[in-house]
């Protein structure tokens, strides 16, 4: 077996702001697995208000693998639980070898990777485009130029009534809205009212993830759905959100990859817990593994690729209702341009 650590660096389309900061490229560590001349490619970006550099992610999947030898194992779920163990400490390292081990295995089988997960190709929700936080201008001039079914405004820095009071008046589009934890409880129900008059269809994380009982209130007064991301980020966060939110969005990468994501589904369902996939700005490898959920999600924000203005792959694309089209390949039915990548390898194992 041969490992193949890329570090890529794609820059956006425009600046890209959220409560927690801006950045205008998305650093991410791709790596592909080779074994009986199958290639698994997998990737996880690399977050600054994580504290997860690239460097951190390849040093730690190489002390996992020390010892790994993927012959012996019959499946991705076998794998990571194996590298669980060895991982203990870094989801982000460990989503993307269960990324590259799960596309491996597909390919193998001759399955695309949603056909492993035994879900036909129905009942494809559609993706949202994100607006990161920016002038009223410039949030005005991106919308007209990405004509989308479903808009994702990223709030939180004091001027919400005033943006939504403009972006009203230049779209018909359904808005979600994203505060990445930028409100408190006291803001949110002020602007409440303006939530409902706008027809905003969900309300993603606007509390801090420790303000447990500040959640628990405006859960009585929201018919909007409300939907946990810093709030959900593992397994053991599922149940903990009920009477708090309506769904969870799930994140491969913070989650720890494909195998706890199924798990994570499943036990939302159970618990009447609605369910959404987001992206964390990755290209096409990151977007395609979201992309095989899709007949199990209610929503979807998989943008990655249409915000980025470069990319080293291809083979997701969404029809004129902004659907991602079923996958052709085989695994996650990427192609990978070989030489761009190549030109960002770091180190082969």
């Amino acid at each position: 077996m041969r490992i193949f650590f890329h570090k890529t660096n794609l820059e956006f389309e425009y600046p890209f702001t959220i409560s927690k900061g801006t950045k205008t490229h998305q650093s991410a560590l791709v790596i592909c697995i080779e074994n009986n001349n199958i290639k698994g490619y997998g990737e996880a970006p690399s977050i600054a208000y994580y504290n997860i550099s690239v460097e951190q992610m390849i040093m730690d999947i190489k002390l996992a693998l020390k010892n790994f030898d993927l012959n012996s194992f019959n499946c991705a779920e076998e794998c990571w639980a194996y590298l669980f163990n060895e991982l203990p400490n870094n989801n982000f390292a460990l989503c993307a070898i269960d990324m590259a081990l799960h596309d491996w295995f597909a390919k193998k089988n001759n399955q695309k990777l949603y056909e492993t997960f035994n879900t036909p190709w129905t009942n494809i929700p559609p993706t949202d485009y994100t607006i990161g936080i920016d002038s009223v201008e410039l949030m005005e001039q991106k919308i007209k130029a990405h004509s989308m079914l479903i808009y994702k405004i990223k709030l939180g820095l004091g001027n919400e009534e005033q943006i939504l009071e403009s972006i009203s008046k230049f779209t018909d589009s359904k808005i979600r809205i994203d505060f990445n934890e930028g409100l408190s409880s006291e803001r949110f129900l002020k602007l409440y009212p303006l939530f409902e008059k706008y027809n905003i269809e969900l309300l993603e994380q606007p509390l801090s993830k420790f303000d447990e009982q500040g959640m628990k209130e405006i859960f009585t007064v929201s018919k909007i759905d409300l939907f946990a991301d810093e709030y959900c980020v593992t397994e053991q966060d599922i149940e903990k959100c009920i009477n708090k939110f309506h769904g969870i969005n799930i994140k491969l990468t913070k989650c720890g990859g494909i195998t706890p994501a199924l798990r994570m589904i499943k036990r939302a369902n159970e618990l009447g817990l609605k369910v959404m996939m987001g992206t964390m700005n990755e290209s096409s490898i990151g977007t395609a593994a979201i992309a095989h959920f899709l007949p199990q999600l209610a929503k979807v924000d998989m943008d990655g690729v249409l915000l980025l203005k470069e990319n080293f792959a291809h083979g997701i694309n969404f029809d004129e209702n902004n659907k991602c089209n079923e996958p052709k390949g085989l695994g996650l039915g990427v192609i990978v341009d070989v030489e761009s990548l190549r030109s960002c390898l770091v180190e082969e194992y």
